[in-house]
């Protein structure tokens, strides 16, 4: 699923005190910042210099060009020289995009033998970066401060880490889920106020009967079908195992069957991400399993048993990681034992492959549970790294993300009566901590598992949302 290209539109803050010639130099160090910062290749998103800034009217004016651009994804400034806070109040209030505050100088040293006061007069953000960013923080405007040398490695990456989570800002608003089916019955956790997500995350959550589904299910033709089965074999093992050729190769179908009509439901109306429920599945013959997995590699967000919430952050984190190694995920069981410590995550189908270390393996085998016929599903080991885990929770006063940074792992031994993809991670404070502070927060068992993202991306990302996070490491 193709994301806009967005720019970055990036202004220097300076005053009329010092002169014409001083703010031709000021405009001259920034598009230069600018310029190399595209050319150093770090930056996912392209930075467009969009001049010296010196009175509130023209600030004001800036800001609502970059609020109705739809391809501004946001806003990066920057106080060469002093600039008076008051010109960027109004200008600041009215901007709802993301805003970062590049807190730099133009020159990485302090030139002793030389420096004077014509100097000084160009290079004062160690003063105005300050002046600037205590007026952002009376209007609490949780924006983004990255502090550093720009020409520095970790300063360009910090600056990538912001921009794609304000991409994915930008495209929370875009989010729209489809559920099939309502929620598993009397399961609390998958709960949630959808007005309150639309008002705050940009969600749009919608039901559709499962009737209407099974007639765009009904509707793939069998040409449409052999081309993915085609496409399937060339990507993954096709293991027929006990099945017969015959049951194997019906289940597989199927499941490529739903894939298809999933897509073209979802393309035609809009949807980004969508909900199963195997208690609501009447006229499908399976669980979607494969096709729910196919689905979550093509970038679409996806929760089981109705879980929406899950879909929708599901969605909102693969845009962030660019769909890189970022699954739906549950808390699976557990090894308790002293030094094994772990959880092991899977889900009884639908396990997303972005996060496979191996060519996973399409298998059929029966599940017991939903009442239908035996599903198609990727079976794969998870990766070895460090990764956050995130899920969303709706309390009385409105939704808090909760996470914690893990250490992942493959599984310590095959599960051969076991047919599911499978991830094992330990939280990076321990089990026992990890999870009696999840508990304790109200995190429930879906989650996100993101080996792209970073904790700091989390915790901007939902600033920007104005949602709470609670963030264990």
């Amino acid at each position: 699923m193709d994301i806009k290209n967005y720019e970055f539109w990036f202004v220097t803050g300076s005053q009329f005190l010092y002169g014409e010639e001083q703010l031709k130099s000021v405009a001259a160090d920034a598009e230069d910042i600018v310029n190399k910062l595209n050319e150093s290749g770090k930056l996912p998103y392209k930075v467009v210099f969009k001049g010296v800034m010196t009175t509130a009217e023209g600030i004001t004016k800036f800001m609502k060009e970059a609020n109705y651009n739809d391809n501004v994804a946001g806003v990066m400034t920057w106080m060469h020289t002093f600039s008076p806070a008051k010109n960027w109040i109004r200008g600041t209030k009215l901007l709802q995009k993301p805003l970062l505050h590049l807190a730099t100088k133009y020159l990485n040293k302090i030139p002793y033998d030389t420096i004077d006061f014509d100097y000084m007069n160009l290079n004062q953000s160690a003063h105005g970066d300050r002046e600037y960013a205590y007026i952002n923080a009376r209007l609490q405007k949780h924006n983004k401060i990255v502090y550093g040398f720009w020409g520095d490695e970790e300063v360009q990456e910090e600056i990538a880490d912001w921009q794609n989570v304000a991409v994915a800002y930008n495209e929370s608003f875009n989010i729209k889920i489809v559920r099939f089916g309502d929620t598993m019955r009397n399961v609390a956790v998958t709960e949630g106020d959808k007005v309150e997500a639309q008002m705050y995350l940009g969600w749009t959550v919608d039901y559709w009967p499962v009737s209407d589904l099974v007639e765009y299910v009904n509707g793939i033709s069998e040409e449409e079908i052999d081309a993915a089965y085609k496409d399937l074999a060339s990507r993954y093992e096709m293991v027929q195992g006990d099945n017969t050729k015959e049951h194997y190769e019906h289940s597989v179908r199927y499941q490529l069957r739903e894939y298809l009509g999933l897509k073209k439901f979802m393309d035609e109306k809009g949807y980004t991400g969508f909900t199963t429920n195997f208690e609501d599945l009447h006229g499908l013959e399976e669980l979607p399993g494969l096709a729910a997995q196919l689905l979550m590699r093509d970038g679409y967000g996806f929760g089981a048993e109705g879980d929406w919430k899950s879909a929708g952050m599901d969605r909102l984190l693969k845009i962030a990681a660019d769909n890189v190694a970022t699954a739906f995920m549950e808390d699976y069981t557990l090894d308790l034992r002293p030094g094994h410590q772990a959880i092991l995550g899977s889900h009884m189908l639908e396990v997303d492959p972005t996060i496979a270390s191996d060519k996973p393996r399409v298998e059929v085998h029966p599940l017991d549970i939903g009442g239908k016929d035996d599903p198609a599903r990727l079976v794969f080991t998870g990766r070895e790294g460090k990764a956050v885990d995130v899920t969303l929770s709706y309390f009385n006063d409105g939704y808090k993300v909760i996470g914690y940074s893990v250490d992942c792992h493959k599984p310590e031994a095959e599960t051969p009566h076991l047919p599911v993809a499978k991830q094992l991670w330990t939280p990076t404070v321990g089990l026992k901590e990890g999870a009696e502070r999840w508990m304790h927060a109200g995190g429930g068992h879906h989650t996100i598992l993101s080996f792209s993202l970073k904790p700091q991306q989390i915790k901007d990302l939902f600033g920007m949302l104005d949602v709470k996070v609670d963030f264990i490491e």
